[in-house]
Formats: C-alpha cells, structure tokens, sequence
C-alpha cells in the first residue's frame, strides 16, 4: 500500500470520529465573537519517503502580515481557483515552485479560523521526495523538510498560555532545529495529529 493510500485510510477514519478539538483549536484565540472571513487554503506537502517529510516555508521579513513566521504554503482562494484544492496548488506554485501535476492529493483536513479574517482549508498532498523547489524570494525567505513523525508528534508540541485583552488564550509551539512552528500552523498539525492517530485524545 502507498503512502498515500495509508494516508487517505487514516485521514478518512480521522474524520469519521469524533476527536478531542477544542474551539480554540480551530480559532485563533484573540476571536471573539464572529467576524467575516474570507476563503484560504494552505498545502499540507507531505514527502514520499520511508520516514516522510512534511514542506514548510519561512515567510518573507517584508511581508505585511507573519513576516518570518513558519507556514505551509498557502494563501487566499482567489476568484479564479474552482475550490480551495485549486488555490493550495496555485499558492505553493508560486510560493515555492512545486508543480501541481506533482501533487497527490489526499482531502482536506479541520478549517481554522484566522485572527486576519481568513477561513484557512488545510490540503493534503504527497510529493515525490527531493523536488528542486525554490523560495519565491517576495514571500518566502526559504523552505525546509521536517519530519512527519516530529511536527505530528504530540511529545513536540507545547501549550502556552497569553493573556490578551483580560483573558487567557491558548497556542501551541514546536521547536524544531532552532525554528519556531507556532500559530496557525501549530495549531493545523495538532489537529491534523488527531485525525491521523498519532495522538491518543479520542472521545
């Protein structure tokens, strides 16, 4: 069986049960209240190798909004993209080169809501391994291959507690090789962790 076959399996079992997802799982904390949100999807780029790897990007200083913070490749549907599958492909097309007849794609996993007023889809995909994929230099200052098995781990991922605006939020971080995986892209590989078994927080 391959690779992504095993995924699909395990992504369509995930989200056949119920798992243990909190509000601010799928939100980011400082939400209160609803708010509009525009559509985004972000590629979940996983590497066909014996010990998969999972692509992330480190986002341009430039940048308006998370400049250097660590992402999946991603950004907002446009009009001209027929689904959020479509825009995921584009966006990491653009950002780093990866062309989309490339991309196995595998579902899409638990939305999150954005601070910034986005309703982020996270797509899955499988990609070959060892791919020439090139940082797009005005959004992306590089991208780097982290083990599937560390980012999912739920041993890696640590919750913190912020106060804003008078009360308590929650956001999770995983340090890998001196990078700060934190925010929204946390938060996607905990709950995608859930759907895939590798934490044990069944309901």
């Amino acid at each position: 069986m391959t690779l992504a076959d095993r995924l699909r399996i395990a992504l369509t079992e995930g989200h056949g049960r119920e798992v243990g997802l909190m509000l601010s799982d799928t939100r980011d904390p400082r939400i209160d209240g609803e708010i509009v949100l525009a559509p985004a999807a972000v590629l979940v780029a996983i590497t066909d190798r014996p010990e998969p790897g999972l692509i992330l990007t480190e986002r341009a200083a430039s940048l308006r909004k998370h400049a250097g913070q660590i992402a999946f490749p991603g950004g907002r549907v446009d009009d001209s993209d027929a689904d959020e599958i479509a825009g995921a492909l584009r966006e990491a097309q653009e950002e780093i080169g990866l062309p989309p007849h490339l991309v196995d794609i595998i579902g899409t996993s638990d939305r999150y809501h954005t601070f910034t007023g986005f309703d982020v889809v996270p797509v899955l995909g499988v990609i070959p391994p060892d791919l020439p994929l090139t940082a797009q230099a005005d959004e992306v200052a590089d991208w780097f291959e982290v083990p599937l098995s560390y980012a999912l781990d739920p041993a890696n991922r640590v919750k913190h507690a912020v106060e804003f605006q008078g009360l308590e939020r929650h956001y999770y971080e995983i340090m890998w090789n001196g990078r700060r995986i934190w925010g929204i892209t946390a938060a996607i590989l905990a709950n995608l962790s859930r759907r895939l078994s590798y934490d044990r927080l069944i309901a």
